[in-house]
């Protein structure tokens, strides 16, 4: 058995949860409401998150090309993914523009 200061102790890996299993109930959208009225909005799809491990030198080199084009390092990425998947050709066509962050153009002045 292993205490918790082991369990979190630098290079060990906690055991991965297992896929989450979708909810009938909560991602699912009927055709009506209860009362029989109009069925409700679909609410957007929430981000995915993602574990990535990467060399201290290339998640350097990432951090700095994002703080060149003013996004953070989990934009950065991101951006660079999806770049690579239209190029292979490879990304969905359904998919949504890139959130956009920070402060509202012209706010402020």
């Amino acid at each position: 058995m292993t205490t918790p200061s082991e369990d979190s102790a630098p290079g060990k890996s906690a055991p991965q949860p297992s896929a989450p299993q979708p909810s009938a109930t909560r991602d699912s959208v009927k055709d009506s409401a209860p009362s029989g009225g109009p069925a409700p909005r679909r609410r957007p799809q929430q981000r995915k998150q993602v574990l990535l491990r990467l060399d201290p030198q290339v998640y350097e080199a990432l951090a700095r090309w994002a703080g060149d084009e003013l996004r953070s390092a989990n934009a950065q990425i991101e951006f660079l993914l999806r770049r690579a998947l239209a190029e292979a050709g490879r990304l969905p066509r359904d998919t949504g523009p890139l959130p956009r962050r920070g402060r509202p153009p012209g706010g402020g002045r």
